[in-house]
């Protein structure tokens, strides 16, 4: 926070103890109360502004968690842990996963498990063109516990079962 805005903050602090230290009158309660959403209000403000402000350490963050997701599936992650999930990433980068969350959907219009599961359908895609793989095998080779759920999960996004996207392509 700027001193500017760290001053509003204590302001509005202040602005509420005073009201807390005078004599309990009809109107403490509504004026403290608006003094709260006046404080909620600003620190909003100041929450947004920072994915503003701070345009090329997000696009540094968002280039990282794309190396991660990478290199997830490249590795024997997904059969190890499972698929791929919000907070995993969020404290690979040592962010919240509130705020990884805010970020990725700031910076690529889509809430971040979206994002993830737009990326497992890309690499389900690539594998559906080795014939040699059963979509049992990619099913597991990408995190799912389950093939059905990867079907389900395949359909819903692509509008085609594995199998029908398979011999189309």
């Amino acid at each position: 926070m700027s001193e500017r805005e760290r001053q509003i903050i204590l302001n509005c602090f202040q602005e509420i103890k005073e009201e807390l230290s005078h004599s309990v009158d009809k109107h403490s309660k509504s004026i403290i109360t608006a003094n709260i959403e006046v404080f909620l209000n600003h620190c909003l403000r100041f929450y947004d502004r920072q994915f503003i402000t701070r345009e090329n350490i997000n696009k540094d963050v968002l280039s990282r968690f794309e190396e991660l997701l990478n290199g997830y599936f490249d590795s024997d992650k997904p059969q190890m842990i499972g698929l791929p999930y919000v907070q995993y990433f969020a404290d690979e980068l040592h962010l919240s996963a509130n705020y990884f969350g805010d970020l990725i959907k700031k910076e690529t219009g889509k809430p971040a498990q979206e994002y993830i599961q737009l990326k497992v359908i890309d690499k389900a895609k690539d594998s559906l063109y080795n014939p040699d793989k059963s979509i049992n095998e990619i099913a597991y080779e990408l995190g799912f516990k389950y093939p059905h759920h990867f079907s389900r999960m395949f359909k819903k996004v692509v509008g085609s079962s594995p199998s029908e996207y398979r011999l189309r392509n």
